[in-house]
């Protein structure tokens, strides 16, 4: 529970919760700001490679790929699997911290809210109450 992601102004932030907040803003420092979040996991066992932007997991994957594939492991190089958009925060946290996590999320993409819209409307009902 190190790493999580959280949703503001439209917007993915990773942060590292074991770093203090700040003690003038009382915020911690973000390690990633994205749009869009890719997760890279293998198939088989469910165990999530990388997480981030997505072009930089996408652009991992494929020399990943390349590079197993140059040393015969073809079939570790076809368990890379990479889930990219806006995907719902809670969703995403879970993927970081259950282990396995992602390859159940992965069986359910195509019913999972988009995590942008799920968030604001959150956020929406909060301040109107």
């Amino acid at each position: 529970m190190d790493m999580q992601y959280q949703l503001k102004a439209g917007s993915y932030y990773l942060y590292d919760m074991r770093e203090a907040p700040s003690a003038v803003t009382g915020e911690r420092r973000f390690k990633l700001k994205t749009d869009t979040v890719a997760i890279a996991f293998d198939a088989h066992t469910g165990k999530v490679h990388q997480h981030g932007s997505p072009t930089r997991i996408q652009s991992w994957a494929n020399n990943t790929r390349r590079r197993l594939r140059a040393a015969g492991a073809q079939q570790e190089a076809n368990d890379i699997v990479v889930v990219s958009g806006p995907l719902p925060v809670d969703e995403l946290n879970k993927c970081l911290w259950v282990s396995g996590y992602v390859r159940r999320m992965f069986s359910r993409l195509a019913t999972l809210p988009h995590g942008k819209l799920q968030q604001s409307s959150a956020d929406h009902f909060r301040k109107a109450a």
